[in-house]
This record gives structure tokens, C-alpha cells and sequence, in this order.
């Protein structure tokens, strides 16, 4: 059979099944390992799901579809009127597939995963932290440590709202930093381009910056966020509001601090609600 002229629309899915493909491989395989080696091989394949439903797809096709479709109409999309929400889904596609296997700072040197980001990509609220720590970098997937429980505490318990369908969750940089360190200025330049270009396949009501870092980044300056937490600011024409890091609740888990947060969240509920 001839190789088949490739529809831009195909192009994104054999890139994912060729990835899925071989996590399925090594899962089926790894039915014959002990538990312990086999455990990491079906978390892996259960986060790149979740990660395909995050980008968009609600669907696996199998390669003989993919062939097929390429062959009878090589030069048409799945759809001739794509909705608004199959368009961002594909700009924010388009962003991780620029970002690579990114190697433009030092941080790609240490790191096991890009983290780029996850949830839904037509929400309307987005949550912008500094960088992943060690568990995001085992996973691949942002604040799936203690700092993101307490972050999903506080957008299920404390906003009523649904992490994975209601928010979109990232960061200022893709990669660890060494030891968790705040990402220095280098690093950050490297990626902002992605970040810029995520918050814009997004076009969220709402950012939510967490921490100095996040804050300094979007508002281009030194931000200390012990005093401006709790207040609106304008990124790109969206609203912006500061608060402090999950991870800072955990450290500091003063009743002070939990009703700062508390209070800050209720303004962007407030918000979203317009």
C-alpha cells in the first residue's frame, strides 16, 4: 500500500498514537513483572490518557481509520466548519508540539518530564504556578504533589468547582528547577513564549497568579506578594488576580493565611460568575 498523503488534521493523532502505542505495548507486557515494576508502567499509561482527554480528544482512532481517511480525502479536515472549541484545542496542540523535547535553558538537562500543563483548554479560569516539583516531574503532569492537593482543595472544596472540567492548570516554566528553587531569569525567558502562547489557545475570564513568581512573571515585575495578593490586575486584557502558593499554605499554614486565600478566591468566583 503507497504511504498516504497526510491531512494536517491526522498529523497531531499518529504523533499521540505512536506514544500510546508503545505504553500499551509495555502495560500488556508488563502483566508478567512484579507489582512494583508494573505499577509505573499503567500510571503512565492512565496520565498520557488523561493528558489526550486534556488536549482535546475524545477518541482513539485505529491506524487502518487514519488510512483510510487520509486516502479518500487527503486534503480535507475532519470537519469543514470547525467549532471555536476544536480550534483552541488544536492552537494549544500546536503549542506543546513547538515546545518539543525542549532543550532551550539548563533546566532540560536535569528533568525526567516537560510538564506543559493540563485540564480543560477551553476553561475559563487558569491557574499559572512557578514549576514542577519532584512529583510533576515523575508524571509529567502539574501540582500532582502535596502543594496541588491543597491546590485542588482549594478549587473543589473551597470554589465548588471541578479541577479537571472547570480549570486549566500550568506554569511559568516546563522543566524542575534543581532542589525546587524559584526558576532564575534565563530559564523563565526561555519559556515565557509558551506560556504566552497556552494563556492565549485558552483565552480564559480569569488567571489566577500562585506565588511571587508567577505574579512577577505575567505583570513583567518584581511583585511582593505579602502585599498585593488579593488584588486585580490586567494581563493581556484579562483579569489577573495574585494570591499565595499552595505550597506557601503548607509551610504556613496559619488561620491569617488560609483566610487570605479563602477571600481571594471569592473574588474570582465573583468574577467568573459575570
Amino acid at each position: 500500500m503507497r504511504v498516504p498523503e497526510w491531512s494536517f488534521d491526522t498529523k497531531p493523532y499518529c504523533f499521540y498514537l505512536n506514544r500510546l502505542f508503545y505504553l500499551c505495548l509495555f502495560a500488556i507486557l508488563g502483566f508478567n513483572m512484579e507489582t512494583f515494576k508494573r505499577e509505573p508502567l499503567l500510571r503512565e499509561l492512565k496520565n498520557y490518557l488523561i493528558h489526550l482527554k486534556d488536549l482535546g480528544y475524545t477518541e482513539i482512532p485505529c491506524e487502518a481509520d487514519l488510512f483510510a481517511n487520509a486516502e479518500i480525502a487527503p486534503q480535507q479536515s475532519h470537519s469543514s466548519t470547525p467549532s471555536n472549541e476544536m480550534a483552541k484545542n488544536k492552537s494549544l496542540i500546536a503549542v506543546q508540539e513547538e515546545l518539543g523535547d525542549c532543550t532551550r535553558c539548563k533546566l532540560s538537562k536535569g528533568r525526567k518530564n516537560i510538564v506543559f500543563g493540563s485540564g480543560n483548554p477551553n476553561a475559563d479560569l487558569v491557574f499559572v504556578g512557578e514549576g514542577p516539583g519532584a512529583d510533576e516531574d515523575e508524571q509529567g503532569f502539574p501540582f500532582v504533589g502535596r502543594a496541588g492537593k491543597k491546590l485542588t482543595e482549594i478549587i473543589e472544596k473551597g470554589m465548588g468547582l471541578n479541577r479537571e472540567k472547570d480549570t486549566y492548570i500550568c506554569n511559568i516554566v516546563k522543566c524542575r528547577p534543581p532542589g525546587n528553587r524559584d526558576p532564575e531569569a534565563d530559564e523563565i525567558a526561555a519559556c515565557k513564549p509558551f506560556l504566552i502562547q497556552q494563556l492565549k489557545a485558552i483565552k480564559p475570564k480569569v488567571i489566577v497568579a500562585l506565588g511571587k513568581p508567577a505574579a512577577s512573571t505575567l505583570l513583567g515585575r518584581n511583585v511582593p506578594i505579602t502585599k498585593e495578593r488579593g488584588t486585580w490586575h490586567e494581563y493581556e486584557g484579562i483579569k489577573l488576580m495574585l494570591t499565595y502558593h499552595p505550597a506557601y499554605l503548607i509551610r504556613f499554614p496559619t488561620l491569617e493565611n488560609r483566610k487570605a486565600v479563602h477571600e481571594d478566591i471569592k473574588k474570582v468566583l465573583k468574577e467568573l460568575k459575570k
